[in-house]
This record gives C-alpha cells, structure tokens and sequence, in this order.
C-alpha cells in the first residue's frame, strides 16, 4: 500500500507500520495498530475507538510546538472527523489539518518531517 525507504513512515500495510526500523500491528507488535507520532516519536493511539473521531480523541497530537495535524482515516477512509473535532483542533493552535487515508496520510507526514516541520500523525492501521 505505502513504501518509502527514506522514512520515517517505511512502510504501511492493512494493520502493520514500519517506523525506524520497528514494526507496529494488529498482531500486538509494537505500539499497536493505531498510532500517534510526533516529530519522529510513535506511540500507541489509545484515544481512538469506533469510526466517529471525536474530541478527545485527538488530544495526544494537541502538544506544544505541532503545527500541522495529519490524520490518517484508515485504509478505506471509514474514519470520520467530527465537526467538533476539527474545532478542538482549530483551537489548540493547530496551523493546518490534513485528513487522507492512511496511505497517503503516512506519504505526506514523511514529506512534511524530512521538510523540518512540526507535524503530528494519528493514524488509523485498519479500515
């Protein structure tokens, strides 16, 4: 679905990232299946459950010095961003939101990272 061999973001298939050399799945490997990098660190999107984005949910990616959001809404899309969403987002400071499926999604963080800017990913592994 997704390969970049420059990085960070190295790959991504149904469930699975590759990010500096570790692997992040559905399977229980890594972090998980859903996830949340910032300026090159992953973690775990814990907040994310069900297709309807809400709120909270984006709070881990809502940190001090992030100016572009990028929301990977899963492989189809099915991920849905809220309107109050968006606003939460818009009043945390965030400069610019980008929501695409998650390949493209994994495709623009790596741009806008090897670009030096502060950028966020929530990304969605699965549909």
């Amino acid at each position: 679905m997704f390969t970049d061999p420059k990085g960070p973001i190295t790959s991504f298939e149904w469930g699975k990232f590759q990010i500096n050399d570790k692997t992040h799945s559905a399977d229980g490997v890594g972090v998980g299946k859903d996830i949340c990098m910032i300026n090159g660190v992953v973690s775990a999107w814990q907040a994310r459950k069900g297709h309807r984005l809400k709120p909270h949910m984006v709070d881990s990616a809502l940190v001090p010095g992030v100016s572009i959001l990028v929301i990977g809404n899963g492989v189809n899309g099915r991920l849905r961003v809220t309107k109050k969403t968006r606003q939460r987002i818009n009043l945390a400071g965030i400069e610019k939101l980008i929501i695409e499926r998650t390949p493209t999604a994994c495709r623009i963080y790596n741009n806008l990272a090897r670009d030096g800017k502060q950028v966020a990913l929530l990304a969605h592994g699965t549909c």
